[in-house]
C-alpha cells in the first residue's frame, strides 16, 4: 500500500503528483503489461541480449 503524507495546506495536485511518482517507482504497471501476454523463454533471452548489446554500445560511446 502506498502512503503519501499530505502537509497542512498542501495543494491536492502536488500530493497527487507525489502519489503518481511513488506508484510508478513500484513497477506495478510495467509488471501488469508484461503479464498480459506470454513471451517464450527464447524471446526473453533474445530481448535481454539485445538490451545488453545496446547498453554496452552506449557505454563505449560515452568514452
Amino acid at each position: 500500500m502506498i502512503i503519501v503524507p499530505v502537509k497542512e495546506g498542501e495543494n491536492i495536485e502536488k500530493a497527487l503528483k507525489k502519489f503518481k511518482r511513488k506508484f510508478e517507482k513500484t513497477g506495478v504497471i510495467k509488471e501488469l503489461r508484461s503479464r498480459q501476454q506470454y513471451d517464450k523463454p527464447s524471446v526473453k533471452k533474445r530481448l535481454k541480449m539485445e538490451r545488453a548489446i545496446y547498453v554496452q554500445k552506449m557505454h563505449q560511446n560515452e568514452e
